[in-house]
């Protein structure tokens, strides 16, 4: 078990690529966080799931996009566990919204999840890493964050943010000890794109599944755990900076 006597949070981990995350880490040893915004009952089933399969965790209410608040919950993590080893940075929005059709607040509420609470989670848990000395930030960006969609200009605007970040603090943290990289997934289906998935989209379902290499049209959230797993581990002491596609071959 790698990550025993680890303490990971992980934001947006009661559902889909967090949920995911935040078992495979458990699985490895970690006690984990699981930082949720809204659903109580979700938070609560992937907790029950994780302490019934061995682990350990335990459910944090948290608004990522407020920074008061993301220094209050990870002061709370800190003060109960006695440490924090490792950020996973996941929760996030997405909206498939035109150009002409974007609001100020869909801008906003995509910049202020997505890329200033990444920002502020990194911030937040650098003085536990400080005193530890060292620690891992696994950031979520996107294929969305290394080539262009239409429809979703402030989601590839916050997702681009989330990448070149991820370089900006590897570049400044890693003479600490502290592992800044990030994940770029790619069409991996959860709930914040189910209305791309239902009836009426089979045209769009089909365009997906061309455009990727492996045939798959979206991927299962399970298969970002294992990269996570790794840049959680001491496997990727000498990783810094890194977007780690796991696309199935989109950008290729």
């Amino acid at each position: 078990m790698k990550l025993q006597g680890k303490v990971a949070i992980v934001t947006g981990g009661s559902q889909g690529i967090g949920e995911a995350i935040a078992k495979r880490l458990a699985k490895d040893g970690a006690t984990v966080a699981i930082v949720y915004s809204r659903n109580d009952a979700a938070a609560d089933k992937v907790v029950s799931e994780i302490v019934a399969a061995g682990g350990n965790a335990k459910a944090v209410r948290g608004n990522c996009a407020d920074v008061a608040d993301i220094q209050r919950f990870v002061e709370d993590v800190g003060a109960e566990f006695g440490r924090i080893d490792i950020l996973v940075n996941n929760a996030g929005t997405f909206r498939t919204v035109p150009v002409a059709e974007t609001t100020e607040a869909i801008w906003d509420e995509q910049i202020d999840l997505n890329l200033k609470g990444t920002f502020f989670c990194v911030q937040a848990v650098l003085p536990w890493y400080r005193k530890q000395g060292g620690g891992k930030v696994i950031n979520l960006s996107s294929i969305a964050g290394v080539d262009a969609f239409p429809n979703c200009p402030a989601y590839c605007a916050s997702k681009g943010g989330v990448s070149l970040l991820t370089k900006a603090l590897a570049s400044e943290l890693a003479r600490e000890n502290i592992n800044v990289n990030a994940i770029a997934p790619g069409n991996v289906a959860t709930p914040i794109n189910a209305h791309l998935r239902g009836p009426g989209h089979e045209d769009y379902m089909a365009q997906m599944s061309n455009r990727t290499p492996t045939g798959r049209a979206f991927m299962d959230a399970n298969d970002m755990a294992g990269a996570a797993a790794f840049l959680a581990s001491d496997d990727a002491k000498g990783v810094h900076g890194l977007i780690l596609l796991v696309d199935d071959g989109w950008c290729a």
